[in-house]
């Protein structure tokens, strides 16, 4: 960790979600910043560019030429995704300091100085839970900052990304990442752990990350009951003098466990009339943003954080009923010339992929129709058994599953699994119908010749933004 953040930095891969929000931060605390990324000139991450440009922030491509200028940074930003042979890094050489975004992330958090954060974790839902909870503080009057894996609907604007907001307020409000376990980095104030899945490590090995990232908190830990007894197994129990408070989707239980209050979840109503929680002892039921399950389990969180924290109930769900979502989390895209209704998805793990096709389903009178698109070989190589069973279960038995072409970024890669080969495997034992079409146009075809009213057409997948317009695309052209 240094004594002081560098006053001047260089971000590779600044076009990333997470590398660009703490390049803005950075920006606005004051810091000379510049960035470079493979895509700079790609039209899809062009809203991302226009708002780091408008913010004074230089971009460059991502071949090392912004160390051919007589000033170079105090320092250069990167992240676990970047491989050791970048350009940047051989054009820096050993005179650049280089920090890991987790790094840099711990010191901008520090200098900030904010006078409460709260830190969002789990296996899914994060991104969602900490941009709803920042704008469920700001229609609350605090005026909240926020650091988060998405683009905040509210808060994109000609000069905003969307995914970092300095805020004026006591909180600032800030997704932690489990991934390469650097949330263990810095601390918090508050922190929430939303669930515990397989997304990147076994279920043992994040109970003992999310059990140390709570051991850091300072005032409060908002955790899933499930996933608190988890961590408590495995990884022992938290401070004692910890406040904690726990919430659960299960309508049967105690109100309190091992001493804690336990926020329940009575029902999940979903009909004619919209999607709504019923959160026990809550004055009213709560109309969520949109279908699934997974959206009540959110705002059950949201709501028990809120509460703890010392906000009156009633004006909790009436702010939590003012969110205007995230970009690509489970976005309408139009319906084709026969009806089907189509949305634009950032699920990349199984239990996003379910939470999406159990959400599409509520809005299908027909058949799911699901394109994913993996966003490595070695997330689809470690989630292709998984996967496989919770497709077994959540599929219908006229739905159809299509896994398109690995999207690959560039670095170093096997190329193994390729999705010709996943599905293979699924159609030896499978019950469904899957598919591997060659390229988006193969799959454009299929949709076109098939998707009807009553379906539901759902495109799937992270880091390629591509995704989003292609998704209009197939609505607007099939």
């Amino acid at each position: 960790m240094q004594e002081h953040f560098p006053a001047s930095l260089h971000f590779v891969g600044v076009g990333g979600i997470g590398m660009s929000g703490l390049a803005q931060m950075a920006r606005s605390l004051g810091h000379e910043v510049s960035g470079s990324d493979r895509a700079v000139d790609s039209p899809e991450n062009a809203e991302i560019f226009d708002a780091l440009r408008v913010q004074g922030i230089r971009l460059y491509p991502q071949d090392g030429s912004r160390f051919k200028e007589s000033a170079l940074p105090d320092a250069l930003v990167y992240s676990t995704a970047i491989e050791s042979g970048n350009p940047d890094f051989r054009g820096a050489g050993s005179g650049v300091l280089r920090l890991h975004r987790s790094e840099a992330m711990a010191e901008a958090i520090r200098e900030l100085d904010s006078g409460h954060t709260i830190a969002v974790t789990g296996t899914c839902g994060k991104t969602s839970v900490s941009a709803w909870l920042a704008e469920a503080l700001d229609f609350l009057g605090a005026e909240p900052g926020v650091l988060t894996g998405g683009l905040v609907n509210a808060f994109r604007s000609r000069g905003s990304a969307g995914n970092y907001r300095r805020g004026k307020g006591q909180y600032f409000v800030l997704e932690a990442d489990e991934s390469d376990k650097s949330l263990l980095n810095y601390s918090s104030d508050s922190g929430i752990v939303l669930n515990i899945g397989t997304d990147h490590y076994p279920r043992e090995e994040l109970a003992q990350v999310f059990g140390k990232f709570l051991q850091s908190a300072a005032r409060l830990a908002v955790v899933e009951e499930e996933a608190y007894q988890t961590i408590l197994t495995h990884s022992g129990p938290l401070p004692e003098a910890l406040p904690k408070v726990l919430f659960s989707m299960k309508a049967e239980g105690p109100d309190t466990l091992d001493g804690l209050r336990v926020f329940r979840l009575e029902k999940y109503e979903s009909g004619r009339d919209g999607p709504f929680a019923v959160i026990k002892d809550a004055p009213r039921r709560l109309r969520l943003p949109g279908p699934g399950f997974h959206n009540a389990a959110n705002a059950l969180a949201l709501y028990a954080e809120l509460v703890t924290l010392g906000f009156q109930a009633p004006a909790v769900l009436n702010a939590l009923e003012s969110f205007h979502g995230v970009w690509r989390r489970f976005d309408p895209a139009g319906k084709n010339r026969r009806g089907a209704l189509f949305f634009d998805d950032y699920a990349h793990n199984v239990e996003k992929i379910v939470s999406c096709i159990r959400a599409g389903r509520e809005l299908s009178s027909g058949r799911i129709i699901a394109l994913f698109q993996p966003h490595g070989y070695g997330p689809l190589g470690f989630m292709r058994s998984d996967l496989f069973r919770a497709l077994e279960e959540v599929l219908g038995r006229e739905d159809v599953f299509a896994l398109l072409p690995v999207y690959y970024a560039g670095g170093t890669s096997s190329f193994k699994p390729s999705s010709f080969e996943v599905v293979r495997e699924y159609r030896e034992t499978g019950r469904h119908r899957y598919l591997a079409p060659l390229n988006r146009d193969e799959a454009a075809a299929f949709v076109r010749d098939n998707a009807r009213e009553g379906d539901v057409v759902l495109v799937m997948g992270a880091r390629d933004n591509s995704l989003s317009q292609w998704t209009r695309f197939l609505a607007e052209n099939t």
